[in-house]
């Protein structure tokens, strides 16, 4: 990377780990940890891990925040993560994937990979110099390498196609009318009217399918149509209750 950024901020799923979390922030010259850790504390066993790593850090005058969120969600855990990287944009971030569950790396490198185009982005893997031969222990020590990894771009809809999404993931039941739908997207600049106001409504239904409702059903499988009576149903899918689980 170029443009180094001098405040320095590490990302990094808390599971059962110290020193794969610890180390790299040494060898990184790192200021911050943020930590993502299971929202449901009670039901997590991480917490000694926690205290052990707040002591390293200490130590060496890295600043500790936490954010939480579903560890089995990859979706939320991307979210969570995804947030993390556009607060501290302005900073240069290492995303450490290889302290936490296997949901939560993949979720690192999902994140990672939506926001491309953060240049000061740095996804890595800590190996460990050993494991550990039981479990229920701290699960590696020391570190015999960071590895940096690849990151390639995932593909998200623009930002007009995720502003209707919004709007209908909203909605009661995530679905909503057609009709309805064209009169939010018009007040909201979603799609734009060049049309005499005689066709006004027909020229709204038109711009809407055209712009907002082809891509999102056709291209991206978000949404489906249903034909209820007279009206017209734009109901959200499970592909895009998860799009906007993360991507909203």
């Amino acid at each position: 990377m170029t443009n180094l950024a001098t405040f320095r901020v590490h990302i990094a799923p808390l599971g059962f780990e110290v020193d794969r979390i610890t180390i790299p922030l040494k060898q990184t010259k790192a200021d911050k940890l943020w930590l993502l850790a299971h929202d449901n504390r009670s039901d997590d066993l991480s917490a000694p891990y926690l205290e052990k790593i707040k002591k390293e850090c200490k130590k060496l005058g890295v600043e500790v925040k936490i954010a939480y969120s579903d560890r089995l969600s990859i979706f939320k855990a991307i979210k969570s993560i995804k947030d993390i990287i556009e607060e501290e944009k302005n900073n240069y971030i290492y995303v450490n994937v290889a302290s936490g569950s296997k949901i939560q790396a993949i979720a690192c490198m999902m994140a990672c990979m939506v926001l491309k185009n953060c240049d000061n982005l740095k996804p890595f893997y800590a190996q460990p110099e050993k494991y550990a031969a039981f479990e229920g222990k701290q699960q590696s020590f020391g570190i015999k390498d960071t590895i940096a990894l690849p990151t390639y771009e995932i593909q998200t809809p623009k930002p007009k196609l995720l502003a209707a999404l919004k709007i209908i993931s909203e909605q009661k039941d995530q679905k909503m009318t057609k009709k309805d739908m064209a009169k939010i997207a018009e007040e909201q600049g979603i799609i734009t009217i060049n049309s005499e106001e005689k066709n006004h409504s027909q020229a709204r239904f038109a711009s809407l399918d055209k712009n907002i409702i082809a891509p999102l059903e056709k291209e991206w499988k978000f949404i489906e149509i249903e034909k209820i009576g007279r009206n017209r149903w734009i109901k959200i899918t499970e592909e895009g209750q998860n799009a906007a689980e993360f991507l909203i």
